[in-house]
């Protein structure tokens, strides 16, 4: 156990390390997040009540598709002088190499969301941890992990493909539907009411989507990789 959480440890290091020099990933997160919470704050009317209903939906979707920009690019990274293979041929658990590059991604996706997030709260006049700041953190949280989990499998799975950048979206977005949308419901429910009851059928749908996915991934990460 000891090798493996080292492994996992390297490999976010080793990621971190290279988008401290590139800052590739980032950037072309962060732009393009900026871009659609921007763009979307400009078609609502100056004080339009609906406005605050379908903010959360507008900051997941932005998350989202920068987050499926990010894995790409994160994955072509590793591609780009076999430095997957090299990994792959390394005498460690597999498994091991698969979440360090789970943890580098949730890194980026969190780092992109800290720089967002405050931003977004501004164009749309809204404070999303005014009522819950525990709650609200744990959705940012356990969303993204979800997101990182299943999204960088599938970057795995489509990056050799030449039509990797249609490929990643139309093999990923279906599977995330449940955790996009329980995250939605969870920060509309947190920014209008504070309740974790009421929250808590969401919150619960997230916590079984990441347990699920990372114990199913964890089991078949070795057949994947020969496929």
């Amino acid at each position: 156990m000891k090798n493996y959480i080292k492994t996992i440890f390297k490999i976010v290091e080793k990621d971190l390390i290279l988008e401290l020099k590139s800052k590739e990933v980032i950037n072309s997160m962060l732009i393009f997040s900026l871009l659609v919470v921007i763009v979307f704050s400009f078609i609502f009317e100056p004080g339009a009540e609906y406005k605050d209903e379908i903010a959360a939906g507008i900051l997941w979707m932005a998350i989202t598709f920068s987050g499926v920009l990010g894995l790409n690019k994160s994955m072509i990274n590793e591609i780009n002088g076999g430095n997957l293979n090299a990994l792959l041929l390394a005498p460690v658990d597999r498994s091991a190499i698969f979440f360090g590059k789970v943890f580098s991604n949730f890194l980026f996706l969190m780092l992109m969301e800290l720089m967002t997030v405050p931003i977004f709260m501004v164009f749309y006049n809204i404070n999303l941890f005014e009522k819950q700041f525990i709650g609200t953190l744990l959705v940012f949280i356990a969303g993204s992990y979800g997101f990182s989990v299943l999204g960088t499998l599938f970057s795995l799975i489509s990056v050799k493909s030449k039509t990797r950048e249609l490929m990643l979206p139309l093999l990923l977005l279906p599977l995330l539907v449940p955790i996009i949308l329980a995250s939605i419901q969870s920060l509309n429910i947190f920014y209008f009411s504070g309740s974790f009851e009421n929250a808590s059928k969401w919150l619960k749908l997230i916590g079984v989507f990441d347990i699920v996915f990372t114990c199913v991934i964890y089991i078949i990460f070795d057949f994947v990789v020969e496929e």
